[in-house]
């Protein structure tokens, strides 16, 4: 296993929107709209999400290209929220990922240190 496909991070995610994203990047088939909203966005159970060096991995959904990377914990609410853009397959997303566990601000920091590492490998290209 390559230090690539190393999990960083795993933790289940109570809710999660993909969507088209920027709004000018090619249409979702309808296909891949209903496997997204069935697996992900309209599916009430926590998702499986792991982070891995490069990559995401929500459910059977793998996104890479990852950009843009925002995290936050909302005031008044005891949660965690990584927004994000990325690439499946040949389409670009726009991602919201929120957790509400217990150990909600230690996946916060866990995924700020995962930013901050992505940064610096960035700013040595």
């Amino acid at each position: 296993m390559s230090s690539a496909d190393t999990i960083i991070l795993r933790y289940l995610a109570e809710k999660i929107h993909v969507h088209r994203w920027p709004q000018d990047s090619p249409a979702w088939d309808s296909a891949t709209i209903n496997k997204l909203n069935q697996s992900i966005n309209k599916n009430p159970d926590k998702k499986r999400v792991e982070i891995k060096s490069d990559t995401l991995v929500i459910e059977d959904f793998t996104f890479h290209s990852l950009c843009n990377i925002g995290v936050s914990v909302p005031f008044f609410k005891e949660e965690c929220t990584m927004i994000l853009e990325a690439q499946f397959c040949d389409l670009y997303a726009h991602i919201h990922i929120t957790t509400r566990s217990e150990n909600y601000l230690d996946i916060f920091n866990q995924l700020t240190a995962w930013k901050k590492q992505k940064q610096k490998q960035k700013n040595l290209l």
